[in-house]
């Protein structure tokens, strides 16, 4: 047997073992370098200031767990502790409205009277309050999984920052590919997952900004409702609704009519139509202008909202990074195939 043979079925067999050993850590993994890769001109501005790699990586996972982790698993656990304690008068009371309407809806809605009716038959509130309960349960289970993935996400993107140098490097003698297309392929990858990091907190920041400021004139906590706001509005078409028709609902049943009224124009027309169908992309384009100075290097905004809601749809949660990174690596693999097929063409 040839010496070359013998030591890619050594890499071969090493390789399956390594896939078995770090399997359940490949997402963790996986994230951990995306989002590395996503803040590493964070990372690189935070050198220079300190003059020191491991500062820097140190302070780069702080401000990540603290802007992107911390509100979630505060949310989370806030959330898991509510589901808990909530009482079934809350939900007897919002069922007797939602009869009361039906039975005695407006004028300018008699017409979907008969449809409604037909499914407050299939009502049935101890079934509903169950199954409120195994939410409760599936949600803290979620959230214990979730924090501590979370954990780990930032230590592999602290061991990530501080030996990037080192990866690259690795990397770059690794990868059959030419200094000048590594490169490509390194700038373009790190360039989009910046933009796609950087428009995900923002757009969440200012859509639960929004809903927070105005759920908090209601008399509820806006900070725990904002950050629930922000982190629904990723999910695509239904994010904000899961919000805004609870209150609706709840409000109604307590008989402040305006306040529902309100709480559900504000969040479709301000929020959802306004800032979420017509700001987001924008809010993108800005991003993407600021993160990537040249044009031919910048990837369409329309291209990255509609990655970011396809990365949503198919792997869940960690889609919104997913989704991105894929795409991004797949135009640019097309680009690197486009320059050698011109350099063939010459």
């Amino acid at each position: 047997m040839k010496p070359q043979y013998f030591v890619g079925i050594l890499f071969a067999t090493s390789l399956y073992w390594m896939y078995f050993l770090y399997a359940p850590f490949l997402l963790v993994i996986t994230i951990a370098a995306l989002l590395a890769i996503s803040t590493a001109n964070l990372q690189n501005l935070l050198e220079k200031i300190f003059s020191s790699k491991l500062l820097a990586a140190v302070i780069s996972s702080f401000l990540l767990a603290a802007l992107f982790f911390a509100p979630l698993g505060y949310f989370l656990a806030t959330l898991t502790i509510k589901l808990n304690n909530l009482e079934p008068e809350v939900f007897l009371r919002v069922e007797n409205y939602i009869r009361a309407f039906i039975a005695n809806p407006p004028q300018y809605l008699l017409f979907v009277k008969p449809y409604a009716v037909d499914i407050a038959k299939d009502i049935n509130m101890n079934s509903l309050t169950s199954n409120i309960i195994h939410v409760a349960t599936k949600v803290g289970s979620f959230s214990a999984g979730f924090l501590k993935n979370a954990f780990l996400v930032i230590i592999f993107y602290f061991f990530a920052q501080y030996n990037s140098a080192h990866i690259t490097q690795f990397l770059k003698r690794v990868v059959q590919m030419s200094l000048d297309e590594t490169m490509v392929l390194a700038k373009e990858l790190s360039s989009v997952m910046s933009v796609v990091f950087y428009s995900i907190l923002v757009n969440a920041m200012f859509q639960g900004i929004l809903f927070g400021l105005a759920i908090s004139f209601m008399g509820y906590n806006g900070i725990l409702f904002g950050i629930m706001y922000g982190f629904a509005s990723l999910v695509p078409l239904i994010g904000g609704v899961v919000m805004w028709l609870p209150f609706m609902l709840y409000e109604f049943s307590l008989g402040n009519n305006s306040q529902a009224i309100f709480i559900a124009i504000y969040s479709v027309v301000a929020i959802s139509i306004v800032a979420d169908t017509f700001l987001k992309p924008l809010i993108i384009k800005e991003i993407n202008k600021m993160v990537l100075k040249e044009e031919d290097g910048r990837m369409n905004e329309l291209v990255i909202f509609f990655s970011i809601i396809a990365g949503l749809s198919t792997f869940g949660f960690w889609g919104m990074i997913l989704g991105p990174a894929i795409t991004a690596f797949f135009l640019t693999i097309l680009k690197l195939f486009e320059a050698r097929t011109k350099e063939l063409s010459v």
